[in-house]
């Protein structure tokens, strides 16, 4: 940009002005996106990480229900619970339930995914009829378990029905069977909404994969092993995370609706734990410290999914 000046004599003379910086607009446009992220970067700091921190605070803390005086506790609650062998038996409930249902649920929702990718005849109507149990709210699974496993049940009378009625059982009351039935309440809720996740992926890989894999004589099993699952495998990682999450945090409202921790403590869990202790036993220091110890396990589990998973490329 050129303007004209007048020099000492009279005569015009032409100078050259620099452009304008744009780097004031630079700055006001990274202003402009760090001013619309305070609003979830508070969201988070208030509903995520103070939650997370109260943990940590109220598991130190004596207090004995919400409106009792609260006293330093130190490591006194660790103690009551490394030594109470409810926890111990909740412990081994939820490694029973994680080592079942987190891998049956991987594989065969794995194996759905990959046969509706396959686009099979009626595959979007397989979709639908997959995603139901997602639908359906969890008062609504529950009582269909109840009234399929109930000791006059659907279960029962169909044994009955077949000259098997010496096998009928208390399924949901009966210590040799509860925590089965909640496993199997778990895998039957979670594995059509996992089929579908691996379905939407699978249907991004490229066709020519399989085709290639079954051009040099590999069949379907072979091809979904060893072609597709190796290139979704950080995928499968991340749908590990997510149910292994949700096992181990979620499992205590099917306790809670179908068994209540029994009988005697044979299906409680952690998590049911947690709940039963803060709002049933009134004792907040003894919950959060279960709380803690759930939360460090969860953190643990997740590096191990994610290490296992990690692509080797």
């Amino acid at each position: 940009m050129t303007t004209l000046t007048t020099t000492p004599d009279g005569s015009a003379a032409r100078r050259s002005v620099p452009p304008p910086s744009p780097a004031p607009a630079a700055g006001r446009r990274r202003q402009g996106g760090t001013v619309l992220a305070v609003p979830a970067l508070v969201w988070y700091l208030v509903f995520m990480v103070g939650p997370l921190l109260a943990i940590f605070v109220i598991a130190a803390l004596h207090w004995p229900g919400m409106l009792q005086p609260v006293s330093f506790a130190g490591l006194d609650n660790a103690r009551v619970v490394l030594d109470d062998p409810v926890f111990w038996d909740a412990v081994r409930n939820t490694a029973v339930q994680l080592a079942v249902a987190v891998p049956v649920m991987i594989v065969c929702a794995f194996m759905l995914g990959y046969y509706v990718a396959q686009r099979p005849p009626g595959h979007r109507v397989i979709r639908y009829l997959l995603f139901i149990p997602g639908l359906i709210s969890t008062p609504a699974k529950a009582m269909v378990f109840y009234a399929a496993l109930s000791p006059d049940g659907l279960l029962n009378g169909g044994l009955e029905s077949v000259g098997l009625g010496s096998l009928a059982d208390a399924w949901l009351a009966s210590p040799s069977t509860a925590l089965a039935c909640l496993i199997a309440l778990d895998i039957w809720a979670g594995i059509g909404f996992t089929a579908v996740l691996f379905a939407a992926r699978l249907g991004s890989v490229p066709d020519e994969l399989g085709e290639a894999a079954q051009l040099d004589g590999a069949g379907h099993w072979r091809t979904m092993w060893s072609v597709h699952f190796p290139v979704i495998r950080d995928y499968v990682g991340v749908v590990t995370m997510l149910q292994f999450l949700w096992t181990l945090f979620g499992s205590a409202q099917h306790v809670l609706l179908l068994t209540q921790g029994g009988p005697g403590t044979s299906s409680t869990t952690l998590s049911f734990l947690v709940y039963q202790k803060a709002f049933i036993a009134a004792d907040l220091g003894y919950s959060q410290t279960v709380g803690v110890l759930l939360f460090l396990a969860g953190l643990v589990g997740l590096l191990t999914i994610r290490r296992v998973f990690r692509q080797n490329y």
